[in-house]
C-alpha cells in the first residue's frame, strides 16, 4: 500500500492582510477535500529590512518590501483564531515561518509540523530552531543546487529531524518545461525519504501527474480568482480547480494501491467471449474447396468456430462440407490433412 497523499492548499498572501479574507479561504478550502491549509508567517522586524527588494510590488502604499510584510502580519490572537477555524473544519493548520520569531509564534499555536520554503533551505539558523522543536519538517527545494541540498539534508539528518522534500520550481507561473517531474524519483533515490511536489503552474494536471509519478505530498497555491491582485494569483488554482484536483489525486492513489495483474483475467471471461472472434467464410464455398487467406473472416462471438488466432493452420486445408457465406468454420468442417 502506498502512503496517503498529503494535499496542502497554500493561501500565502492571497488574503492581502485581511483577517476576514483569510477565514473565507479556510471555509472554502475545507470543502474541497484538502488535508491542510497553509499560511506564511511573516514578522517584518525579524525577517526583513528596508533593503529587501520587491519580487512584485502590488501597491504604492507599500514603499518597501518591509512595509508589505508588515501589512501581511496578523496578531497572535488572530493566528489562534485561524488555527481554531482549521481545527473546527477538520483541516490541518500548516504554516511556513520565515524567522526564528515566527517559529516561536507557531510553537505557541501548537502546530504539528513545519513547512519551509525553498528560499530558506540554507537558513540553518531557522532550521536549527525548528530541529529543536522535535517536530517534522517539509522542505521545498526550488532554489537549491544539489550541493546546497546535500549539505542541508546532512544538517537535518545529523539532528535526527523527521523531514521530507518537495520538488519545486521557483517560477511564477511555472511552464511545462520547468516542472521537473523527473526530480520526484531522483530525490527519492538520492535521499531515501518521502518526496512530494510543490506546484506553481496553475494547472490541475501538474499535481495529478506528480501523484502518478509517486509524489506523497502535494502543495499548490489557492486563490478565489486568478485575476485578483496578489504575488501568487497567476500561479494559483481556483477553488473549483482544487476540488477537481483533489478528486483526481484520490483516484490516482486508489489506482496505485490496486495494481493490475495481467495473469489474472478471470473477471474478463464473459467479455472475452462476447468480444472474441471465431473464423467464418466470407463467401459461399463448395465441399472440397482449398481454403485461402482471402476466404476467411473473423466474427463475434468467440466459441462458435475455430478461434481467429488459429487462421494460419487452416490455409491450404480442404473443406469437407459445403459452406454458405458467413458460416462459421468448425473443426469437423475441414480435412485434417493439408493439401500441398
Amino acid at each position: 500500500m502506498h502512503k496517503e497523499i498529503l494535499i496542502i492548499a497554500e493561501i500565502a498572501q492571497a488574503h492581502d492582510g485581511s483577517i476576514a479574507r483569510a477565514h473565507q479561504y479556510i471555509e472554502a478550502l475545507a470543502k474541497t477535500g484538502v488535508d491542510s491549509v497553509k499560511f506564511q508567517v511573516h514578522i517584518a522586524e525579524a525577517e526583513s529590512s528596508a533593503y529587501e527588494p520587491f519580487r512584485v510590488q502590488l501597491s504604492s502604499a507599500d514603499k518597501t518590501r518591509y512595509d508589505y510584510w508588515k501589512r501581511m502580519e496578523f496578531t497572535k490572537t488572530e493566528w489562534k483564531a485561524l488555527k481554531k477555524h482549521c481545527n473546527d473544519l477538520g483541516v490541518e493548520f500548516l504554516a511556513s515561518p520565515f524567522s526564528n520569531a515566527a517559529v516561536d509564534l507557531l510553537e505557541q499555536l501548537g502546530v504539528k509540523r513545519y513547512k519551509v520554503g525553498s528560499g530558506e533551505v540554507s537558513n540553518w539558523l531557522m532550521l536549527e530552531k525548528i530541529a529543536q522543536t522535535g517536530k517534522p519538517l517539509i522542505l521545498s527545494t526550488g532554489m537549491s543546487s544539489w550541493e546546497e541540498l546535500d549539505k542541508t539534508v546532512s544538517f537535518l539528518k545529523n539532528r535526527k529531524v523527521d523531514f521530507s522534500i518537495l520538488q519545486c520550481t521557483t517560477a511564477y507561473p511555472t511552464q511545462p518545461e520547468q516542472y521537473g517531474l523527473n526530480m520526484i524519483s531522483e530525490l527519492k533515490k538520492r535521499y531515501q525519504i518521502t518526496v512530494g511536489y510543490s506546484d506553481h503552474s496553475a494547472k490541475v494536471e501538474t499535481c495529478i501527474a506528480a501523484a502518478a509519478l509517486g509524489a506523497e505530498i502535494l502543495e499548490f497555491h489557492a486563490v478565489f480568482d486568478q485575476n485578483e491582485i496578489g504575488p501568487d494569483a497567476t500561479s494559483s488554482l481556483t477553488i473549483d480547480e482544487i476540488t477537481v484536483l483533489v478528486k483526481g489525486v484520490r483516484n490516482i492513489k486508489t489506482a496505485l494501491d490496486n495494481p493490475v495483474n495481467k495473469n489474472s483475467i478471470e473477471q474478463y471471461q464473459e467479455l472475452k467471449t462476447m468480444f472474441g472472434k471465431s473464423l467464418a467464410v466470407n463467401k459461399t464455398l463448395p465441399k472440397g474447396h482449398i481454403l485461402a487467406f482471402n476466404d476467411l473472416e473473423a466474427k463475434k462471438p468467440a466459441g462458435y468456430g475455430i478461434p481467429a488466432q488459429q487462421f494460419q493452420r487452416l490455409i491450404g486445408m480442404k473443406l469437407g462440407v459445403d459452406k454458405n457465406q458467413w458460416d462459421f468454420l468448425k473443426e469437423e468442417d475441414v480435412s485434417s490433412i493439408s493439401i500441398d
